[in-house]
């Protein structure tokens, strides 16, 4: 990611601070098993706390995002857990469409190919260190 991607996704990130993570939460995971219904499999918590989690980890993600040696760390431990929980290389395209929606949505008009692009493209740097990390080829 270019240093200007890295600030549009921090700079971006702030709409969605703001908004309940559950009301997130049930957006993103609604469009994802709409999308794949064989995923839902794979959560056992609550839509709640799964959603608290997923929040949490953007949070982290988008706040180390200009510092990858820490953040690649974090998300090779990622990775692994959820290595355990099932997940496969395929499902991580899945995710990313979900994901990209999910953020349009909430950004409505201020989502432009800027913001597009850099999210796309920190979710690509994301799920490749994930699946890499996995023990998978991307």
């Amino acid at each position: 990611m270019t240093p200007q991607q890295v600030q549009t996704v921090k700079r971006s990130w702030h709409v969605f601070q703001s908004i309940d993570p559950e009301l997130v939460g049930d957006v993103f995971y609604s469009k994802l098993f709409l999308s794949e219904p064989r995923l839902q499999h794979l959560f056992i918590t609550s839509k709640e706390d799964q959603s608290r989690k997923l929040i949490e980890m953007l949070n982290l993600i988008v706040g180390r995002l200009d510092r990858l040696d820490e953040l690649t760390r974090d998300i090779k431990s990622l990775a692994m857990r959820h290595v355990k929980y099932g997940v496969q290389p395929s499902h991580y395209r899945a995710v990313g469409t979900a994901l990209l929606w999910t953020l349009k949505q909430g950004f409505g008009q201020d989502w432009d190919d800027e913001v597009s692009d850099a999210w796309t493209h920190c979710y690509e740097l994301l799920s490749r260190t994930m699946i890499e990390a996995s023990g998978y080829t991307t």
